[in-house]
């Protein structure tokens, strides 16, 4: 439990702690605390801030300010603790913490540096507005478990039933209690069967029964449009996150193309991985 409470977040201890007076103005290499020799900053108790979950953050200045430096002076002693029996299990999630941290850094930094305004211009006009955006459809339709009730269904409508209403009545799809009324949607947005059969028709036109994993599909397609690219504005967010994952992405490929790479694994059993004895030492 006291483990699980020190890696999952803060530990708040009942107490009253004087407020910290500085001879000058406080930086991150501010000594707040030594324990056994080893000096505590105040850089440490940013850092440890940032990284607490919100809850936390909630606290007043003064309870954070004490429940962080109790915790990284409690953390420390634990710390040194332990240094006299590591194991190599202990050694190996380390490394890997620290080298996941820092790699972290890199694709943070990476993202960062790729969402300026002028990248974000360049690829709304080039996502936007250089290049035709396609058709929207607006259908509605009725879902069936057979082609047979399918057939039927359809002969109903020829025969004048009202698409709504027999929609609401017999769709067993979530979209039966609007009248079967999908919306506006683009292509991509619909399982290739429906979409196919939408592509072919015209607005007015009622298809014939269409499967899919679904089931059966009466469609009827109102209208269709051209679509309209979004305001910069809202498409900044989207445009934004396509920079970041792409300079990430591009990143991981130079870097490690650039590295020196030499895999040693012939031979070796993959299920090994699962013989976690090997680093219990």
């Amino acid at each position: 439990m006291l483990k699980s409470a020190f890696r999952a977040g803060l530990v708040i201890v009942a107490g009253v702690m004087a407020n910290p007076v500085f001879a000058a103005d406080p930086t991150a290499d501010t000594v707040v605390a030594t324990v056994d020799g080893k000096e505590i900053t105040l850089g440490h108790m940013i850092a440890m801030r940032e990284a607490l979950p919100e809850q936390y953050l909630q606290l007043d200045d003064q309870t954070l300010f004490n429940g962080i430096l109790d915790q990284i002076i409690q953390q420390q002693t634990l710390a040194e603790a332990s240094e006299a029996h590591i194991r190599q299990r202990d050694t190996l999630m380390m490394d890997n913490q620290r080298r996941s941290y820092l790699a972290g850094v890199s694709l943070d930094a990476a993202a960062d540096a790729a969402v300026t305004d002028d990248a974000l211009q360049a690829l709304y006009k080039t996502k936007y507005s250089e290049k035709d955006l396609g058709t929207e459809y607006h259908a509605s339709h009725i879902l069936v478990e057979t082609e047979e009730e399918a057939k039927a269904i359809k002969a109903e409508i020829e025969g004048g039933a009202d698409f709504a209403a027999v929609a609401k009545e017999k769709s067993t799809g979530p979209s039966g209690p609007n009248g079967g009324d999908l919306g506006w949607f683009g292509l991509g947005m619909m399982v290739k069967p429906f979409e196919d059969a939408v592509v072919a028709m015209v607005p007015g036109q009622i298809s014939d029964p269409v499967q899919t994993q679904f089931g059966w599909h009466i469609i009827d397609l109102i209208e269709t449009r051209s679509a309209k690219a979004p305001a910069f504005e809202e498409a900044r967010e989207e445009l934004a996150g396509e920079l970041r994952q792409s300079a990430v992405e591009q990143l991981v490929k130079d870097l490690t193309a650039a590295a020196d790479v030499v895999k040693s694994v012939d031979g070796i059993d993959p299920a090994i991985l699962k013989d976690a004895t090997l680093i219990d030492k």
